[in-house]
């Protein structure tokens, strides 16, 4: 697995992280994550990354590290702990505790980088008593806990492409993670937020290379009346299609690939949900980068909607449709 520095961190990081988001209790406990990140491990990915909203996500993960002696680096993020209600942004004893919680459930003294989950959403979570410096009790106990030796860096995991601008601005953070706002057709984070990030020498990590779904696989008997689906996403998506269907690569491929193709990225986060999805990912990375003229035919293709359409939800809607269909009375197990 190949490696990139990380920023100013230094760290060598596999151009491939695990996204911890798949490490939640099955019948077998955590034996199943257990086996997925001792087999990244041995393929040379070197990243787990986690957030204490990721639901089971941190005690999966710290069951499924117990004993393992290969060096890796652990990132997980502060806020709200899954299913809390009394998360306060601006109590820093209580984001203390937090953190001491992530201890505990991963069984480490230390973490590697410890992130702000959802620093750039006011009124969701308020983390700054100061709009225009971006001072908060978040900044103070991140740095009493870098004097402590607690944790090594500092990050920002957000899912917005520009308000989280200044923030990034501020120069205090290592790294930053950037989710949703950048992939085959969805690249919103390279007008304002990747710049800075570059300025500021932060390593940066991209999350959800195929766009929450959207490039994970094929829709083609939805597009063509789906309810959310606005028509240049329609006729941009058909276009996809076709060139899947010509080149013969999966859509899922050709996204992750196009990912790691990206130089100013650090590393690509993909959460397997098992084995096979973890070896598809790591053959992939290892195909390489795609050919010049298919770059070009994709950028083509992108180009045809450079925005986000204002209605458009982040997560595929056909994915959310199939959930609710599910869910419905006297559809189970059809």
């Amino acid at each position: 697995m190949k490696k990139r520095i990380l920023g100013r961190t230094g760290l060598e990081v596999s151009e491939l992280g695990l996204g911890g988001a798949f490490a939640t209790r099955g019948d077998g406990g955590y034996a199943g994550a257990k086996q997925i990140v001792i087999e990244a491990l041995d393929l040379g990915l070197n990243l787990v990354d986690t957030s204490a909203d990721y639901g089971d996500s941190e005690a999966g993960l710290g069951e499924a590290m117990d004993g393992l002696e290969k060096p890796f680096i652990l990132c997980t993020k502060l806020g709200p702990r899954a299913g809390s209600s009394d998360f306060d942004a601006q109590d820093k004893a209580h984001l203390r505790w937090v953190v001491e919680e992530s201890l505990r459930l991963l069984h480490r003294e230390t973490i590697d980088i410890l992130m702000i989950h959802e620093p750039d959403r006011p009124g969701q979570l308020d983390w700054w008593t100061d709009l225009k410096t971006f001072d908060g009790p978040v900044v103070e106990l991140l740095k009493e806990l870098k004097d402590e030796g607690i944790i090594r860096f500092t990050g920002l995991g957000g899912t917005t492409a520009y308000e989280i601008v200044p923030i990034i601005a501020t120069g205090f953070y290592d790294v930053v993670l950037t989710a949703f706002n950048y992939s085959m057709f969805w690249r919103e984070a390279q007008i304002e937020l990747i710049p800075e990030a570059k300025r500021q020498n932060m390593g940066i990590f991209l999350a959800s290379p195929t766009q929450q779904g959207w490039l994970a696989s094929r829709f083609d008997d939805r597009i063509a009346d789906g309810r959310w689906l606005n028509k240049p996403r329609r006729e941009q998506l058909k276009r996809l299609y076709a060139l899947v269907d010509e080149v013969g690569i999966p859509i899922a491929e050709m996204s992750l690939r196009w990912a790691l193709m990206q130089p100013d990225i650090s590393t690509v986060l993909t959460g397997p949900r098992d084995l096979d999805q973890l070896r598809q990912n790591v053959r992939a990375a290892e195909d390489g980068p795609l050919p010049a003229d298919m770059m070009d035919r994709i950028d083509e293709i992108a180009a045809m909607v450079p925005f986000r359409p204002y209605e458009e939800p982040f997560g595929c809607p056909f994915l959310q449709e199939d959930f609710i269909e599910r869910k419905r009375p006297g559809r189970a197990g059809r």
